[in-house]
């Protein structure tokens, strides 16, 4: 195998574009994105809404942080199961179900009488996150050749990019003025309007899959395939154990008003959006220097964004870096478990989504611990930093693992 792995993407091609001017490619994709972008703004959106939630259910503010958690667990855990008990399902009528199931936990929270019950929508919500990203991604990628494989997934993704940018943000604007139900009634306008465009837009497939469990579990036996989950967990998760925590570095050590965050956030939203777009583009012609120079980019960024943090010039820029750099890491990530998976696409595309958020929790955990041992806000990019170093030389063996099978 050559050392920019483009080996092929087992996605069945069996999908019939039934009135291909009104179903090509670019709109199925468009569908999956809007969903992508549903899903994610839900992801992030009790975040905003910390202290509302407190108040309504009158439990402390550290409490209210659990859905956040618990949604997080709920990808991690509800992902691949789901995944292994809906193999043989065609991917369009799995789609369809996963946002159905999306669409009855948000319900349930927008309807919550307790905190108890707020929390059991949340996970309900959060099982069909990942086997969603994980069959999107198998979907995307077979609406297209194999040289445009990267940036088809990386146009799905930016739903969720976007999500980030836009949705997380709406959401809190809403739940602020209206009501914290109002913004769950959001997210469900959202996931509807993305569910009529999969159930229209997504092409059916001719034959039901012959996918036996057994198969698709084989390829776990695989160092290489291992290396690779282990690379989005620690790799991405560097991201995370900075990000938590960048707004007290962003007021306290750079010296920024919080009325600055709202802008400052915005420049990050950019920066993701950026990097999901120039990162699934390069992936589809230099699959490994792309996730290497990405991780170097970003261990670059998060080193030099505490080291650097007194000088708001540089900072507000490796904001952007920081970014464009980690959410540029996305779609290659997730095209090379599948390209490293042979033929076992949906429980390693899955399992990759669960590494994602598996990776974004424990670089909270990561920046948590560096605070809790007084070590002061910039110690989380370092932090951040060395995870992400860790997940580059995983990285390296990988590839080197994969060049010799």
């Amino acid at each position: 195998m050559t050392q920019e792995m483009h080996a092929p993407i087992a996605v069945e091609d069996s999908e019939e574009p039934a009135s291909p001017a009104r179903r090509g490619p670019s709109w199925t994709l468009l569908a999956l994105a809007v969903s992508a972008f549903a899903i994610g703004t839900t992801e992030f959106m009790t975040n905003g809404l910390l202290l509302t939630l407190s108040d309504e259910f009158a439990v402390p503010v550290a409490t209210t942080g659990l859905l956040t958690t618990g949604y997080a667990a709920g990808v991690v855990v509800g992902g691949p199961v789901l995944a292994a008990l809906t193999l043989r399902t065609p991917r369009k009528r799995l789609l369809v179900t996963l946002l159905a199931i999306f669409l009855v936990g948000n319900a349930v929270c927008a309807l919550a009488p307790s905190f108890g019950v707020l929390m059991a929508g949340r996970f309900v919500s959060a099982i069909s996150h990942g086997a969603y990203f994980g069959a999107a991604s198998v979907v995307a990628a077979s609406l297209v050749p194999v040289r445009r494989r990267a940036a088809a997934i990386a146009f799905m993704f930016t739903g969720l990019t976007l999500a980030n940018v836009l949705g997380m943000p709406l959401g809190t604007f809403v739940g602020q003025w209206l009501g914290w139900r109002e913004s769950f009634g959001l997210v469900i306008v959202l996931g509807l309007v993305g569910l009529i465009g999969v159930l229209v837009l997504t092409p059916a497939e001719r034959t039901a899959s012959a996918t036996r469990l057994r198969d698709e579990l084989r390829p776990f036996r695989f160092p290489a395939v291992w290396g690779a989950l282990a690379t989005t967990a620690i790799g991405f998760g560097g991201l995370f154990a900075s990000f938590t925590y960048i707004t007290p570095l962003l007021t306290t050590v750079t010296g920024f008003p919080e009325s600055a965050l709202t802008w400052l956030l915005m420049i990050y939203g950019a920066g993701l959006v950026a990097g999901n777009w120039a990162g699934g583009r390069a992936a589809d012609r230099y699959p490994n220097a792309t996730i290497a120079v990405l991780l170097v980019l970003l261990i670059t960024a998060l080193a030099g964004q505490s080291l650097l943090a007194g000088v708001p010039v540089l900072t507000v820029v490796l904001l952007f870096v920081v970014g464009a750099a980690g959410f540029g890491l996305i779609s290659p990530l997730q095209n090379r478990v599948l390209a490293v998976a042979g033929s076992a696409a949906t429980m390693i595309s899955t399992a990759n989504i669960a590494a994602f958020n598996f990776g974004a929790t424990l670089g909270s955990l990561a920046g948590a611990a560096t605070l809790e041992a007084g070590l002061g806000y910039t110690a989380p990019g370092y932090a951040g930093a060395a995870m992400s170093l860790a997940g580059l030389a995983v990285f390296g063996l990988t590839a080197r693992a994969t060049r010799s099978r």
